[in-house]
């Protein structure tokens, strides 16, 4: 958790305005996470996510990230697991076409067994392909699930496809 902390305080050490790069006014990415559910006796599970981002301006966005995953361990039925949070979204657009940003959501889990209350800090990187298209080879959260008053540690490692559309 410690080294997850410290990567979103670099990232957003870095967050200003910038010039040189045409910011889009909205964002949709899609792709492949791994999340890791708890520490070393923990589930790994497999699956994508989608989110959508709304830029304010150059570095400041509204995201909305939603995550289905799923794994089945020997001997049980499959595992389903859900995430659905939202947040601000800061990014570094210099003439680069690499952007990186860093996250901050909260929102809720379903799976497990149980409901509750979920947030993430994480961060990434955007490499633009063309005008409407990017690679995002590397998204990298902590993520922290509540239920029934116990915490669930976790990871979630994600790459994909981001497309761009309109300018602000």
């Amino acid at each position: 958790m410690r080294r997850t902390l410290l990567l979103v305080g670099g990232i957003l050490s870095f967050v200003s305005a910038a010039r040189g790069q045409e910011t889009p006014a909205a964002e949709v990415s899609a792709g492949y996470s791994y999340f890791r559910a708890g520490g070393q006796d923990g589930l790994n599970l497999h699956g994508g996510s989608v989110s959508l981002a709304g830029n304010v301006n150059r570095w400041l966005g509204v995201v909305g990230d939603y995550g289905l995953y799923h794994t089945q361990p020997s001997g049980f039925g499959g595992i389903n697991f859900h995430s659905f949070m939202a947040g601000p979204r800061f990014s570094y657009r210099s003439s680069s076409r690499v952007t990186p940003f860093a996250q901050v959501l909260v929102g809720g889990f379903h799976g497990l067994s149980t409901t509750g209350f979920a947030w993430s800090a994480g961060g990434g990187l955007d490499v633009k392909v063309s005008e409407h298209i990017a690679i995002r080879p590397v998204q990298v959260e902590y993520m922290m699930l509540r239920s029934q008053g116990d915490n669930l540690n976790c990871a979630r490692v994600s790459a994909g496809i981001v497309f761009r559309f309109g300018r602000r």
